[in-house]
């Protein structure tokens, strides 16, 4: 996306307020950002803000606005200009024409995050997908310096250069596009036949979920060595810095007196992901849609984390996760706060506190605070989570035993002559479709 360049890129941020968000939350979503830029070992100069529930169609900002950028940026040497907004193509055009710099959005920085993070190849394959269906419509922006000398009769062999170039363009982008659906429904493939033998095992599926950079990762290393192998190998990358994982890794552990358990880490969610990034990530995310249970790591160091827990709870129903039942870990609950919790636990960590609806456990990661308490809350939530029963399926509905056979732990078979009987531990998630096969046994 970059050239190469000795010094480390400086930028210029650009905040439009279109949405009437007050100061703290629009204060917050700029954070975000800069944390994002930060990411590419991008330098942030400054901030240019503006509160504009109209957005410029032309330019994203005022003439008197956009002035005042092009001075900014000529001022402070900047290198590029980063809009919090999503560009249009005519946007970016008529913004790098102004500030004579690059010009990228928001969507493009989390693209190159995502592209440095990238190791295995489908996670590569994923973000190439992304980033050609985020360049497919904006290419009528990308060749303003080609000419069009062709008539006006609207005929496609009076198309001037640059509309032919943009309809080349088109065509191979979208014959990349095709091969790369191809090559992720394969990976897609396998990954399914991969967790498919992982049901098969009996074995309880947990799924790590959560914001960027609340502590997945430190929680699975952590539950490693506590209750997995030695091997620093199995180990997952983990550091203080967003999108620190973009591949699932599945690891298994077994706490003392506990059954064996199969967790894996997954990509961390971040507020206004791109829906391209969501469609391309979903056979990685899928994994967590395969749980058991979900643990929704939160850092509860900072003050956004309740809108970071319902980006979360949103991305996983997009995803069909949402019914899973979940278990909230509240990660680096050994932090000072410098924001007010009126449910702030104030007793020494753990901290676990229940409701009907809801398990809560505020604990540290890092220092290892908590392992063994998460350990028996999983292991309680995963027994209220199943029901053993016996069921009798028509043989009209084969797709029925075959879900079971690989969903559940099953006990005993038998065909008889009305159907399939069955005796099996599911899910309440997997009886809850089941349940009007069920045999009512004296």
């Amino acid at each position: 996306m970059y050239d190469n360049q000795e010094r480390k890129r400086r930028a210029v941020l650009v905040g439009i307020n279109s949405r009437d968000l007050d100061d703290d939350d629009f204060d917050a979503s700029l954070d975000e950002l800069a944390q994002l830029v930060d990411a590419c070992d991008i330098e942030v100069l400054t901030t240019v803000t503006q509160r504009n529930p109209v957005l410029n169609k032309a330019t994203l900002m005022g003439s008197g606005k956009l002035m005042e950028l092009v001075e900014v940026v000529h001022m402070m040497d900047a290198d590029l200009v980063i809009t919090n907004e999503p560009l249009t193509a005519m946007q970016i055009r008529n913004l790098e024409d102004a500030c004579k710099v690059q010009v990228i959005d928001r969507t493009d920085v989390i693209l190159e995050i995502f592209a440095i993070r990238a190791r295995s190849r489908e996670a590569k394959l994923q973000v190439e997908y992304a980033r050609l269906q985020y360049v497919l419509p904006r290419l009528s922006g990308m060749h303003q310096e080609l000419g069009r000398q062709g008539g006006a009769s609207g005929s496609l062999s009076n198309k001037g250069s640059g509309e032919k170039k943009i309809e080349l363009d088109r065509r191979i982008i979208e014959k990349i596009l095709s091969d790369l659906r191809k090559d992720l429904e394969q990976c897609a493939t396998e990954r399914r036949t991969q967790a498919l033998k992982r049901s098969n095992s009996g074995i309880p599926r947990i799924s790590l979920v959560g914001y960027t950079n609340a502590g997945k990762s430190s929680l699975m290393n952590a539950l490693l060595r506590s209750y997995g192998s030695d091997d620093k190998d199995k180990q997952v990358m983990e550091g203080n810095f967003l999108f620190a994982t973009l591949d699932t890794t599945v690891r298994s552990i077994q706490a003392p007196g506990f059954r064996k358990m199969l967790i894996s880490d997954t990509v961390g969610f971040v507020s206004e992901l791109p829906h391209t990034l969501v469609k391309a990530f979903n056979s990685t995310l899928e994994e967590a849609t395969y749980a058991d249970l979900l643990l929704n790591v939160i850092d509860y160091s900072d003050e956004e984390w309740p809108k970071q827990m319902n980006v979360t709870l949103s991305t996983l129903k997009e995803i069909g996760a949402g019914d899973i039942p979940v278990i909230n870990v509240f990660n680096k609950a050994d932090l000072p706060r410098t924001f007010r919790d009126e449910q702030a636990p104030e007793s020494t960590l753990p901290y676990v506190r229940k409701d009907r609806d809801t398990v809560n456990i505020y604990m540290s990661a890092k220092y290892s605070i908590g392992l063994d308490k998460l350990i028996e809350l999983i292991e309680e939530v995963l027994s209220k989570g199943h029901v053993q029963c016996s069921l009798l399926i028509p043989y009209s509905d084969g797709a029925a035993v075959n879900t079971i056979q690989t969903h559940a732990t099953v006990e005993a078979i038998e065909y008889l002559p009305e159907g399939v009987k069955i005796k099996a531990t599911l899910s309440n998630r997997d009886y809850g479709h089941y349940k009007k096969y069920e045999l009512k046994e004296d």
